[in-house]
């Protein structure tokens, strides 16, 4: 289930601005994690140089960096930093891609995860070949924009072969609360 809830308001705590040393390990997994923000020059308008980067804790062990009050990216305990779908719609290619057919558009909406049988069946498509525990983008068939980051369980042929059980766990979706909490005040 995700890691922000949309019927509770998000609650960000312990923000506080890490060291630069910090700062540069979370850049510099971060364009590991997704090269095309370093190849394209965006992770340095994302993440300028000379400004403070600011991490808070949520509920859940989740932890946002913020730049400028900005939640940019978010994390799990042990997971890798993941973009909010705010910084997605801006940069679509940063992600590797899955869309989901039309039955699983209103569960995902409510924050379930996204089962095999809604990414294989024929109005889905597995856009990109992903291994298991990748965060991947997830859009719904027939829709321009991602409504959903999530976290492969399995990689794209297992989902493929075995065809059902959890395909991706749906961390941060439209409407939920980091998508309700633009800036922090």
């Amino acid at each position: 289930m995700s890691y922000f809830p949309s019927k509770k308001k998000l609650e960000i705590n312990n923000l506080s601005q890490v060291k630069s040393s910090v700062a540069r390990g979370i850049k510099s997994s971060i364009c590991e994690q997704y090269p095309y923000l370093e190849e394209t020059g965006v992770i340095d308008v994302l993440i300028p140089k000379k400004e403070p980067v600011y991490v808070g804790k949520c509920e859940g062990h989740v932890q946002v960096a913020t730049i400028n009050n900005v939640p940019l990216f978010f994390q799990g305990r042990d997971a890798p930093w993941c973009p909010t779908l705010r910084i997605l719609h801006q940069y679509p290619e940063m992600m590797k891609r899955l869309r989901a057919d039309q039955g699983a558009i209103k569960f995902v909406l409510s924050g379930a995860n996204i089962m095999c049988p809604g990414l294989t069946s024929p109005g889905a498509t597995i856009h990109d070949e992903v291994e298991a525990n990748t965060p991947v983008a997830i859009y719904a068939e027939g829709k321009e924009y991602a409504m959903a980051v999530g976290l492969t369980k399995m990689s794209t042929a297992e989902m493929r072969t075995m065809s059902k059980g959890i395909g991706v766990d749906n961390l941060h979706y439209l409407n939920d609360g980091l998508w309700k909490l633009e800036r922090l005040d």
